[in-house]
């Protein structure tokens, strides 16, 4: 689990780093901070969703997407569209723009990952997403909260 953990906590150092979102944005030619960026995937990767589900989803407060998807709508990358469960509420979507950028973002992404991933067969490659696409389900399935402090009382002295 610990090798696990530093890998993963690699991973998030590499896609962190402002160098490397300056540099994807430069490649995708789109001018978008990350947590922009972050939203826009989150938002084309599903059906059209309130606020609140994107912040729960994104695990930030929704005040901070809020904020956001405001400059995006400015940008013309989202807009708002009636929730059809519910007429008072409303579920963002990704316009044209929205989707243009994230598919430029996306492109220039995969042309990185096939440069270093270059000498990985074809299989390993498959293998590598689907573990990956299993962990991330593994982890959005489990309440980990409960599951550490369920061990914690059982490993005190009753």
């Amino acid at each position: 689990m610990i090798e696990i953990e530093r890998a993963l906590n690699r991973i998030v150092y590499l896609t962190g780093r402002v160098r490397q979102h300056d540099r994807l944005m430069a490649m995708a030619g789109v001018s978008l901070d990350r947590a922009a960026v972050a939203l826009l995937r989150q938002i084309s990767d599903s059906e059209p969703m309130r606020l609140g589900e994107l912040a729960a989803r994104l695990a930030v407060e929704a005040s901070h997407v809020t904020r956001q998807v405001q400059q995006l709508q400015k940008g013309g990358y989202v807009t708002r569209v009636p929730d059809p469960d519910d007429r008072r509420a409303q579920r963002i979507q990704l316009t044209a723009a929205g989707q243009e950028a994230i598919d430029r973002i996306r492109m220039a992404s995969c042309q990185g990952m096939q440069v270093a991933l270059d000498r990985w067969s074809p299989e390993d490659l498959r293998q590598l997403s689907s573990l990956f696409h299993r962990m991330v389900d593994d982890f959005l399935s489990t309440d980990i909260d409960v599951a550490i402090e369920g061990e914690d009382a059982s490993s005190r002295p009753g």
